[in-house]
């Protein structure tokens, strides 16, 4: 029985997921953390991480070695994804976590994190032809599924933090604040050229804005495990009605709506605003959610090493 410990360090979170899995590659997962660090915070046109950033995700990692260090020679696969891809002092922070924690983490393109991403959905939806949207922090990966097949990757340079930092205050969102966002993840959109291949099809929200938006729509019609999220579907209409629900609000209304964290409750319109547009520009009338992605997509690649003999 191997015992492997996934551990995702994104821009706004960093999760943790242990599985064991046999010899014959059936998996059980025994274990998922999560903790807000939002590392990417005021990195600013620098890139630089900030130190309040890099106590908090020093203490979350701190806290996830008390729970893997009770396992029998856990294998851990740490990977870090855009905010320290992008940050300048990049080598510092990482050497600072090895020498603190005695963890070493791979930082992976954003190419790898797509691909990890279509891993987790195709293992555990039924996609055939569909458009994976991952939102997350400091950037969002966009995959085209044709035939089950990862065609076409990218990733962009835009999340829920950094265009909320950008271009969005944190209290009242003002027009010309959401029209500036709007337009900016527009012109990013029309530089994909293969976009318009998606034009129809349906979209699958990953990451953590994508699925708060399914949580407060799963809360509104009182589903009674709002969480659950993986497999629920959502019409375009009910999209764009929450988003303008949420315009409405100030940050102390946005905290009081149900199914969206406190700790999300600032960036969340930022989060929202590229999946949105996606379904506008391509017509999408309908979007699935799926609880699996990163951390599920480098579980399902072990478990294909593992089948194929691969120590």
């Amino acid at each position: 029985m191997e015992n492997l410990v996934v551990i995702d360090l994104g821009s706004n979170s960093v999760r943790m997921t242990i599985s064991e899995i046999d010899g014959a590659g059936n998996h059980k997962t025994i274990e998922q953390v999560k903790r807000y660090v939002r590392l990417s915070e005021n990195m600013g046109e620098e890139r630089v991480l900030q130190p309040e950033s890099i106590a908090r995700t020093l203490t979350a990692l701190g806290e996830f070695k008390k729970i893997y260090s009770q396992l029998d020679k856990p294998d851990i696969q740490a990977v870090a994804t855009a905010a320290v891809r992008q940050a300048s002092n990049q080598k510092q922070f990482l050497k600072l976590v090895k020498d603190k924690i005695g963890l070493s983490f791979n930082v992976i393109s954003g190419a790898t994190e797509a691909r990890y991403d279509y891993l987790g959905v195709v293992n555990t939806l039924p996609v055939v032809n569909g458009l994976l949207v991952d939102t997350g922090g400091a950037s969002s990966e966009l995959i085209l599924v044709q035939n089950q097949q990862m065609k076409q990757v990218v990733s962009i340079p835009l999340g829920s933090v950094t265009l909320s930092q950008s271009y969005l205050e944190s209290d009242v969102i003002k027009a010309d604040s959401l029209f500036a966002a709007m337009t900016f993840v527009n012109s990013v959109f029309n530089d994909v050229w293969w976009l318009r291949e998606a034009t129809n099809l349906p979209i699958i929200g990953l990451g953590g804005a994508n699925r708060t938006l399914a949580k407060i729509n799963r809360r509104k019609k009182n589903f009674l495990n709002f969480e659950d999220v993986h497999g629920y579907k959502l019409s375009a209409e009910d999209v764009y009605a929450t988003l303008i629900q949420l315009l409405g609000l100030d940050l102390a209304g946005r905290k009081k709506v149900p199914g969206l964290s406190k700790d999300r409750a600032d960036i969340i319109i930022g989060g929202l605003i590229p999946v949105t547009l996606l379904m506008r520009l391509l017509d999408s009338q309908q979007i699935t959610f799926s609880n699996a992605g990163l951390r599920d997509g480098i579980l399902f690649n072990r478990i294909n090493e593992i089948k194929n003999g691969v120590e």
